[in-house]
């Protein structure tokens, strides 16, 4: 009986988890159900096999007495199984807390230990973060609830861009903006919200110029940013050499040397 439960709970979410596309750009309500699925599926057969294993050995009669004696000093063992399983039970109630709170859901884009990442897989003791480089970190599931950490797809996925370039103050910023727009409204990776750029600092060398742009996902930002980039300095370079970065330096006509 036991057995066809747990079938039935694998059976369940797999019926609820086909109906949402988990791989679509606009998945927030299927990365939702899907993790509140994973967990308390997980949660649920473990409940199962205790209480199975429980009954089946409750069906021996000197099981039967070996309980009764326990149950007469379960006050003293419950206190010292409770200690030595004070951090176990800590990660459990951790994953319930994550299931139904949510700070992280599967398919969630990270920023975890200074890596940029993918939530691969919520278990009920660590978390699977898939790196964009294809390595995977494992960080314990209390982790995202005792330390900060970035969520960027918390309640949208969209996200800006920022592009940093450093040029001289002969460049004309008119221009820059012009080639920007350009080079977003010929890109597939826009998503036609923001395209700015402003002067964020001055140095005695150079100016620096930042480019601010929007696109559906950090996956999309990220292309865009390199594309912008590349894009804007060849521009700069062929169109306005003279104002890429330079060292200026002022000499002073040399002194006469006195003849002997």
């Amino acid at each position: 009986m036991f057995w066809l439960v747990i079938k039935g709970a694998y059976f369940l979410e797999e019926c609820v988890v086909g109906r949402f596309d988990l791989s679509a750009k606009d998945n927030l309500q299927a990365r939702k159900i899907y993790t509140q699925l994973r967990v308390a599926k997980r949660i649920f057969v473990v409940v199962v096999v205790i209480l199975a294993a429980g009954t089946m050995l409750m069906t021996f009669p000197k099981v039967r007495q070996v309980g009764t004696t326990i149950l007469a000093s379960a006050g003293i063992i419950g206190i010292v199984v409770g200690m030595a399983a004070q951090r176990t039970i800590g990660t459990f109630i951790a994953g319930l807390q994550i299931a139904f709170t949510q700070p992280i859901r599967v398919d969630d884009v990270v920023i975890v230990e200074n890596e940029w990442g993918r939530i691969e897989e919520i278990t009920l003791t660590y978390v699977v973060v898939k790196i964009w480089d294809l390595r995977r970190l494992i960080v314990p599931i209390t982790y995202f609830i005792e330390r900060p950490f970035q969520n960027w797809t918390r309640k949208t996925a969209d996200i800006l861009g920022t592009v940093f370039i450093y040029v001289d103050y002969t460049v004309p910023f008119d221009a820059i903006r012009q080639q920007l727009q350009k080079i977003l409204n010929e890109s597939e990776l826009w998503d036609k919200k923001v395209c700015v750029v402003q002067v964020t600092n001055a140095t005695e060398r150079t100016v620096e110029v930042r480019a601010l742009v929007s696109a559906a996902d950090a996956s999309a930002a990220w292309g865009l940013r390199c594309e912008v980039r590349e894009k804007l300095i060849e521009f700069i370079r062929d169109k306005y050499p003279q104002a890429l970065p330079k060292f200026r330096a002022e000499l002073g006509e040399p002194k006469k040397q006195r003849g002997r």
